[in-house]
């Protein structure tokens, strides 16, 4: 005789009891969990919030509080005092002694302050010789006569790239347009001799 398992099967089968919700999982049935963004969200927003009454704190009070005006005594905020300017006194009445050497008048050279103004240019200040001999061979082929002269001070040896002495200024400003014209910087400088 054959059997009907799958007839069998489903009127002798046993119902799971049902099970109870929890308290922490009760919900209605038809809403989605709680995810994470909202938690998310709210931290954000509560952080942004103490954030902006931090930087409210750091500010300077531009109002009075009741606070302070109790403390005050409540008088109006005292204006800054003007500044003193001293010096207009105080530079008139100072003195700075200066000591120049005498120097003897030279009997033989003419008297007058124009002829004895001369013009030179400084064509360059160089660390190395070869810097400076480099420039001096530039100027020479412009047809000028550059000198070099070393010079030691404070800040170390220099070699110093010179041109003239000029008697007059129309031949420095001659000379001094052919080095411009040539991206050579000059620097004027009038010595009296």
């Amino acid at each position: 005789m054959s059997r009907d398992y799958a007839k069998k099967s489903s009127s002798t089968r046993k119902k799971a009891p049902a099970r109870k919700p929890h308290a922490a999982q009760s919900r209605p049935s038809g809403s989605p969990p709680p995810s994470g963004w909202r938690w998310y969200t709210a931290g954000l927003l509560s952080g942004v919030f103490l954030s902006f009454l931090l930087y409210l704190g750091t500010l300077p009070g531009g109002k009075m509080t009741d606070s302070s005006a109790e403390q005050g005594g409540g008088t109006a905020p005292q204006e800054p005092p003007k500044p003193r300017f001293d010096f207009y006194t105080m530079l008139p009445e100072q003195t700075i002694e200066i000591e120049q050497p005498q120097r003897q008048p030279n009997r033989n050279a003419p008297t007058t302050a124009a002829s004895q103004a001369y013009y030179l240019l400084q064509a360059g200040s160089f660390r190395q010789r070869e810097d400076a001999d480099r420039r001096r061979a530039e100027l020479l082929l412009l047809g000028l006569e550059p000198t070099v002269e070393e010079a030691t001070g404070e800040n170390g040896r220099w070699f110093r790239v010179y041109l003239g002495p000029f008697q007059s200024r129309s031949k420095m400003s001659k000379a001094r347009s052919l080095t411009a014209a040539q991206n050579i910087d000059t620097l004027l400088l009038k010595r009296n001799g």
